[in-house]
Order: C-alpha cells, then structure tokens, then sequence
C-alpha cells in the first residue's frame, strides 16, 4: 500500500516491506490515497513533488558506483511521466529503523515495487489535481516531461499543482503502475543521471566535504596486523608546523593537522614501538597448509564410479576501491555528527554511538557517495575510528585512510581451500562432492565492533555453502565447511562473496569432468543443467562468441555459466598466453538473464566490472601474508586488471523478460573467473589449481 503524508506539497510514501508496523498500519486497509499519515515514517521510501518542479526522492540506500540512483530515477521517471533531469535522488542519512542495507545485489530488486507505486499514485493525485482545476474529466489528461496536458494544448506544472495534489484524497485516474508492455523509460539504455558532475567534479564524496572546523587526520598503523601499541615519542611531531593533535585510538596513533601534507609529515616523525600481531610467525605456506587440513573429508563415492577430482586454492584479495577510506567526524559531549559512505548507516550509528558512548538518538550519520566499494562499506571502521578521534582531540576531523593503510589494513575476503570431486559413471554425473575451508572471522581488524549488519554476509564468505544442487543434472549433491581462525585478519564481504570461490571452483571441476568424458564442455552444460534459463543463456554467450572457433596456437577459450539473486549468467573468454608470464584476456562475451533490466547501459557495465573482476582474481590480483603482515601496499603490487589487461573486445547480450528484476550487481564474478580459468586451462593444457595464478 502507498500512503498520502501530511505536507503542503504532494508527498507520498511507500513501505519497504520491513516486518515492523508503521503508524499507517493501524489505518483499515483503503485505497491507497484515502490513507493520511502524519509525519514521514522512516520504513518508507518517500517521494515529494516541490514547488519548484522538481521531484525528490531521499534513497535510503548508497551510491557507490553501480547507478542505483540512475536506476531509481528511471523507475520514477516511468511512472511519473517525468523528466529524467527533474528528479534529484539524494541520499539518505541513516534512519532509526527500517532496512538501509546496501548489499546481496538487492537494491533494485527491492526498490523495484515501491517505487513504481509511489510515482503512480502521484501521477494519478496530479492529474487529478490539474483535473479538477480546469473542469475536465480526468481520463481526458496526459502527462509528460513532468507536466500534465489538457486536450486544448494547455498545460501545468507538476510543481504548480503540488498543493492542490497535495489534498487530494481520492484520484479520479488509476493509481496503479504501468504494464511492462507501456514501459518507455525502463529498459531503456539511459547514461547515469550523476555522470557530469563525476566527471567535472561536482559530486561531492567524503573529502570534498568543508565541514566547519573538521581537520585532516591520519594515523600511523602497525607494521603487522593486529599489532599493538606499546609506546610512542610524538614531540617531534607535536612540535611540526600544522599540527594540532597526536592521539591514540586502538589502531595506532592518529596525527590532526592543518592539512593532509602537515598530517603525513608528522605521522612520519613519529618515534612509536610496536608489539608485533599474533600472526608474526606465520606466512602464506603455513596459512594454505593449514586450511588444506581443515577441509572436510570427502567420504566414500559411489560403488563402480570413476572419479575426478580436484583442490583449488584462492588467495585473500582487498576490495581496494578507487575512492580510499574517508570519514568526518564531529563528536560532542551530548552529540556526534558523521559524514561517509555506508552500506550500512544504522549498524554504523548504533556502533559509533557505542564507541563514543552516547545514545543512538545522538547521533546523526550522513550517508555521502562512495567512489567505489565492492563490499568494502558495508564495515565502517573509519567512521568509528574519525569518531574516537574527534572525540580524543576535542575537535572535528577528517580522517583519510591512505592506499597503503587500505591494502596493508583494510577488509578482504578471506583465503579457501576447496576439495571437490565428481563421481561419474555410463557417461553421466552420479554423485557430487565439494568440501571446503576457508579463514574465519576471529579479529574485527580495529579492536571495535565494526561489523554491524554485515555480519551475516561475512559468515557467508566465512563459512561457504554447500554446492547449488539445482544447477546441474549431477545425482547426490553434498558438501561440508571447515574454517581457520586467523587472529588479527580483518575479514569482509567482497563482490559475489563465497560464490566467487565456490562456483569459480565448480565450474572448473565442470570442464574437467567434460573432458573426462570426452565431451565439449558447452554441449555437456546444455544436458546436465537443470533450468531452460540458465540453458539459454549458455546458448547465447556460445553462439554471439563462436564457441568453437579455430584460434592459434596458445589462445583458447573458456565458458562458465552462474546463477544467483533470482538472476543467471553465462560467460565466454578468450585468453592468449602465447607469452605464458603475461597471459592477456583479448575477448569476454556474457550473456544474463536478469528479469527487467531496469538500465541496460548500468547492466552492461555492471556485468563489464564482473569481467575484470574475474580476469583479477584468476590472473594477477592476491594479497601474500608475510610474517603477520600484508606484502602489498599499493596498486603496483596490488595488481588489479588496468586497462591495458582489460578484453581487447568485451560484448553482454540481456535476455528479454517481463518478469520483475533480480539481482545483478555481482551475478557475473563467479562465471567470468572460471570462464576466465577454463580459457588458460584449455590454452595451456595444465589444470589451474591456485589463484591468482601468479602466486
């Protein structure tokens, strides 16, 4: 149900489908323009129509990247018969109660319903409106380019009939969404709403922010994760120009100055003695060997089966998003204020509030852009660390995490081991087997409870989960989980979380099983899968990439197929390693199914990044464990995909549907990797086992 609120400008809002009641819910169930609600109830999404034409729509959700904001305008813009450049979509602060969860590839899924309804019924209230004024049937009135049109060639604004729409309690035109078959705004190729202002500068994130008195503020971390304190010698920086405070906080020692240049500098001169992690001792061999050990037996297969088998090793990977942590904060005696970009902003408040020990109500968070994320925002480690240090010094700050603190500090997703076997017999799968063990959550990486919200997707990428029995045609499917506790690796959600592994590993098996059995391993995938969909997908991305075709010597390709978030996904690659220490991705073909792709042109790209992503984590992109330390500090040795390893030739083909949208934002991870690994596994004739490959 959509809701009127009590304004003096149309506003309505819509519920998030959240399990608590609202204050409209004790209104008997009418039609949706007889309900008056005082107030704006923070479980909805609201829509406002102002005075100056525009349309307003606060999203509790963020932008980091993935066009959710474009999405939603388009939604809005369908419904509305609005123009594209008269909604504003900002974003908004964390709420009290609700759902604000950025994540699992849900936004538009989740937004899809709501905010259809909620531009519906305004359309109709304007009509309505415009109606009523000028004395016509409603029936008789068209809307566009955010005006309604009388059929004698008058028209009004939306924004000059918002008061009068606003006491509209019952519309004379339907107030319910348009069928997919009248879409014009949907499912059309549309550029980002906010892609000028990124590019000229005018998007704001975290450090373009002036907040009044908030100071650049860094801070020296250990060299060892989990290091600890054990003193420090800061005159040398206290007495540098610029410098306005030396505090400590439980990740090191954070230096405010008069700017970021000042900061560094001081930072530097600190003369600070570190108690080395509880991992000092240990390094990438001793970690691999240890979670081999804690994978899971495999049990007894089947009597009278073959069998192929194998045991796959991924790295830790850092999400490293372009835009480093950044995060200000003005904490109060009676009060704190916090500007960021959360994935999370709830959990964030109740974890702040905790940290600087005020109530929840005092805190207000400002939910800011982020210039990437891939689940790295879903913690909010900085934000809780900018606010005990705004607290400590006793002013606002504006703390950066830099590239190195980022890689050497920062979330990732944890290192796995998987064991998988496949039993096959009369040339067909009988039984399947995928046990695995990955590096459990035991160390928040700051010594603060960070985590919030994000806990359940953490022990997700923790604790993988069994093999997806209804992909394949493959008889008994099981599967088991061991786990390592690696204190002081700070662990977090990253795109596609355990799918990334877990059917990365899958598919891998999948080729190989083709091979045993002396099949092509797209003709094996069209008779084991189980779903039509899934099939033509496959089909789609084989016939647009001519699988098959003859290519030299040292190029092949590669296939792999996903599905996931009510969405599927097929990928082709073709990788050359004609140069086997430079193994380059030249073409990626993929092929999705998610629904209705809201924005074709934001799919594409989402489905482009899945790709690069995969070409990463197979190829170059890993982080090494060195005696309790991150080997890696920057992009240089960080070595995610450029542009000069990005496919010379890259294509996705969307899958017409009406149904409503599923997931997409990290459907394509899983299937580019392992189309990705299957590629250098064809090329090279070798059985990938570890990745990223270099390592």
């Amino acid at each position: 149900m959509v809701y009127s609120l009590a304004a003096s400008t149309l506003t309505v809002a819509a519920p998030l489908g959240c399990d608590s009641s609202s204050a409209a819910d004790a209104e008997p169930a009418r039609a949706a323009s007889d309900v008056l609600v005082t107030g704006t109830d923070e479980e909805m999404l609201v829509l406002q129509v102002t005075a100056a034409n525009r349309v307003v729509v606060r999203l509790p959700r963020v932008e980091v990247g993935q066009g959710v904001t474009t999405a939603v305008a388009m939604m809005i813009a369908e419904e509305l018969d609005a123009r594209l450049g008269d909604i504003d979509i900002p974003l908004a602060d964390a709420r009290a109660r609700g759902n604000q969860y950025t994540g699992g590839s849900s936004s538009v899924r989740s937004l899809y319903g709501p905010a259809r309804e909620l531009a519906a019924l305004a359309r109709a209230k304007l009509v309505t409106a415009a109606a009523r004024r000028w004395g016509l049937p409603g029936w008789t009135l068209r809307t566009r380019d955010t005006k309604v049109f009388a059929p004698d060639g008058r028209s009004a604004t939306f924004g000059s009939l918002t008061a009068s729409a606003a006491r509209i309690t019952r519309t004379t035109v339907s107030s319910r969404p348009k069928p997919a078959s009248r879409h014009r705004v949907i499912g059309t190729p549309t550029a980002r709403i906010d892609a000028r202002d990124i590019v000229t500068g005018k998007a704001k994130y975290a450090g373009d922010l002036a907040v009044a008195g908030a100071k650049p503020t860094v801070v020296a971390r250990p060299p060892t994760l989990g290091g600890t304190l054990v003193s420090v010698d800061d005159r040398a920086a206290r007495a540098m120009p610029g410098v306005h405070a030396v505090v400590k906080v439980p990740g090191g020692v954070a230096v405010v100055a008069d700017s970021f240049h000042h900061a560094f500098r001081a930072r530097d001169a600190l003369r600070i003695t570190w108690a080395p992690g509880p991992l000092a001792s240990l390094s990438d061999a001793a970690i691999r060997s240890r979670l081999r050990a804690a994978v899971p037996r495999l049990g007894t297969p089947p009597s009278g089966s073959a069998q192929t088998e194998g045991e796959f090793e991924f790295a830790f990977v850092g999400h490293a998003p372009m835009e480093v942590l950044t995060a200000v904060a003005d904490v109060r005696a009676d009060r704190a204020e916090i500007w960021f970009s959360s994935q999370a902003p709830m959990d964030a408040r109740e974890a702040v509030a905790s940290a600087v020990g005020l109530s929840a109500a005092k805190v207000k968070v400002h939910v800011l852009r982020g210039g990437g994320s891939f689940g790295r925002r879903l913690n909010h480690d900085a934000a809780i660390e900018a606010a005990l240090i705004s607290k400590a010094a006793r002013r606002p700050v504006k703390l950066m995490w830099s590239r190195a603190d980022d890689v050497r500090h920062g979330r990732m997703r944890p290192a796995s081991h998987h064991r998988i076997r496949a039993s096959h017999a009369r040339g067909r799968v009988v039984a399947f087997t995928h046990a695995t063990a990955s590096v459990s959550e035991a160390y928040d990486g700051t010594g603060l409870s960070a985590q919030g919200g994000a806990r359940a997707l953490v022990a997700r990428a923790q604790g993988p989960l069994p093999s997806d029995s209804g992909l394949y045609n493959f008889g008994r499917v099981d599967g088991d989980s061991g786990s390592v506790e690696l204190p002081a690796i700070p662990l977090g959600p990253w795109r596609s979380v355990d799918s990334g592994t877990m059917r990365t590993a899958e598919e891998i098996l999948v080729d190989e099983v083709a091979r045993a059995l002396h099949k092509d391993p797209v003709a094996f995938r069209r008779t084991t899968l189980r779903s039509k969909t899934l099939r033509a997908v496959l089909n789609k991305a084989a016939s647009a990439g001519h699988w098959g075709r003859a290519l030299p010597a040292g190029q092949a390709q590669g296939v792999a197929v996903h599905e996931e978030y009510g969405s599927c996904v097929a990928c082709l690659a073709e990788i050359d390693v004609t140069d086997p220490k430079a193994p380059r991705v030249t073409r990626v073909v993929m092929a999705a199914d998610v629904g209705t792709a809201v924005n074709p042109r934001g799919l594409e790209a989402q489905l482009m990044g899945t790709a690069v992503d995969g070409i990463s984590t197979v190829l170059t992109a890993g982080l090494h464990i060195d005696r309790g330390a991150v080997r890696e500090s920057s992009y240089a040795d960080f070595r995610y995909a450029r542009q000069r390893d990005a496919p010379l030739h890259f294509e996705a083909h969307l899958m017409p549907s009406r149904r409503e949208p599923g997931g997409a934002g990290e459907l394509g991870v899983p299937a580019a990797a392992a189309a990705v690994a299957n590629a250098y596994a064809r090329a090279t004739g070798t059985r990938p086992r570890r990745f990223p490959l270099d390592f």
